[in-house]
């Protein structure tokens, strides 16, 4: 049977934070989740978290961008309606792409910007009127909070987190909340 239970170790400073973190995982245990007022340079290290390919999707967006423009571009100025715009005609793309350069740059910004937002947010799993999974609202002021599963362990696990600095640690029922 598996327990529902978690421990939630609350910290008042990130650099003890950070030293709990590696502290408890040297000693093998699983932390669940850290809720944190602001990011914290290196706590995604510290986590084992892998490494993001948000950055990848990032550059995929942008060459999209980029496409859709040159496309656009050659469609309505060489190939729909060409126009002699300042004595410059259109007779291929080529010759008149200086004067797209801002015009694809910024559709390329466009596309990444945007679809980017949107990943985060479907990534993320922030969908409008979504519930806040926030345990502590102290972590939106200045606290930090550990969340580790309990498997038989609540003395040891309590006697570490004392010793790494936490200020406050309950056991708290993950189906009441």
């Amino acid at each position: 049977m598996e327990s529902n239970q978690v421990i939630h170790a609350l910290y008042d400073d990130d650099d003890v934070l950070m030293s709990a973190v590696k502290a408890v995982r040297k000693e093998k245990h699983h932390i669940e989740e850290v809720y944190t007022p602001f990011p914290v340079h290196g706590l995604d290290k510290a986590l084992g978290l892998e490494e993001t390919r948000i950055a990848i999707m990032s550059f995929i967006y942008g060459c999209i961008g980029f496409s859709i423009a040159v496309l656009m571009i050659n469609f309505i100025m060489i190939e729909d309606w060409p126009q002699n715009i300042g004595g410059k005609p259109s007779f291929s793309f080529l010759e008149n792409m200086p004067a797209f350069v801002p015009v694809m740059f910024e559709m390329t910004v466009f596309f990444a910007a945007h679809l980017m937002v949107i990943t985060f947010y479907l990534r993320s799993r922030l969908w409008p009127f979504k519930k806040a999974e926030n345990p502590n609202p102290l972590t939106t002021d200045d606290k930090f909070l550990m969340e580790i599963p309990l498997h038989n362990n609540e003395k040891e696990l309590t006697q570490l987190l004392k010793k790494t600095g936490a200020i406050d640690i309950q056991v708290i029922d993950k189906e009441a909340h």
